[in-house]
C-alpha cells in the first residue's frame, strides 16, 4: 500500500515527546474522505480525538485514525518503569478504505490496492511511532524505527501466521473477526467493515478484549 504515511510513519506527535496540540488537528481532511469513519462504539465514554489522514499519490483520502483515551506522546513511560503498568492509557482506530488497484488520473502510473494487511501495517507503525525506548540514544533512534516499521510490514504481511491470533469483537453491533497480536509495546489489531472499509486499532494500557467497533455517526463533533 503505497501512501504518504509510510514515509511518514504516521507520527502525530512532535519531536522530544511533545503532543500535537488538539487545535492544529482539524476535521477537513476527514470530511474529504469518501468513507465512512470508525471508532470505538458507545461502551467507552473517555475521550476522543482526532489525529490526521492520510492521502494516496493522486491526493485521496485514504485513511485516517481517531484516538480514544489519554493522548500519548512519543516516550514510552511507564510507572514506576514498569511495561506492565503504562502511564498513558489509549486506543487508536484506523480506517482504511478498501479500494481495488487503480491507474492514476494522469495515466503515470497505478495506485496498489488496500487489505487488512494494510490497515494491520498502518495500525503497527501508528504503535511505534508512540513507543521510542528510552533508554535509546537519539542518534540511533531513526535505526531503530526503520527496522521496526520494516518488522511490522513483514508481520501484516502474513496475517495466517504464528505472530497472529484471531479476536471476535462487535463492529456496529455485530461479532466480527479481526487479527490480533501483542507486542511489548502494545497490541495491535485488523479486520475488515461490511461497510467497505478495514479497520486497524493499536493501544496501550487498554485491553484490546473489551472494545468494540461502530461507524462515526458525524466526525464534526470530533473536533
Amino acid at each position: 500500500m503505497e501512501t504518504t504515511s509510510r514515509a511518514v510513519a504516521q507520527a502525530p506527535a512532535a519531536e522530544g515527546g511533545q503532543r500535537l496540540p488538539s487545535a492544529q488537528r482539524t476535521v477537513d481532511g476527514y470530511l474529504l474522505a469518501p468513507f465512512p469513519w470508525y471508532g470505538l462504539d458507545e461502551a467507552f465514554t473517555g475521550p476522543r480525538w482526532l489525529m490526521q489522514v492520510g492521502t494516496s499519490a493522486d491526493g485521496s483520502v485514504e485513511h485516517g485514525s481517531i484516538g480514544h483515551g489519554d493522548e500519548p506522546s512519543v516516550r514510552n513511560e511507564f510507572v514506576s518503569g514498569s511495561p506492565d503498568d503504562p502511564k498513558e492509557r489509549f486506543a487508536v482506530v484506523v480506517t482504511v478504505a478498501a479500494n481495488p488497484v487503480r491507474r492514476l488520473a494522469d495515466g503515470t502510473g497505478q495506485l496498489e490496492a488496500t487489505s487488512v494487511s494494510s490497515a494491520a501495517w498502518l495500525a503497527g507503525v501508528g504503535l511505534l511511532s508512540f513507543t521510542w525506548p528510552m533508554q535509546m540514544d537519539h542518534a540511533l533512534r531513526d535505526d531503530w524505527l526503520e527496522q521496526q516499521t520494516e518488522t511490522a510490514w513483514v508481520l501484516a504481511d502474513d496475517l495466517t501466521g504464528p505472530d497472529w491470533s484471531t479476536l471476535s469483537l462487535p463492529v456496529d453491533g455485530v461479532p466480527a473477526s479481526f487479527h490480533y497480536r501483542e507486542s511489548e509495546f502494545g497490541w495491535v489489531l485488523a479486520g475488515t467493515t461490511r461497510e467497505g472499509v478495514h479497520v486497524g486499532a493499536y493501544g496501550r494500557g487498554m485491553s484490546a478484549y473489551g472494545l468494540g467497533f461502530a461507524k462515526i455517526k458525524d466526525i464534526t463533533a470530533y473536533a
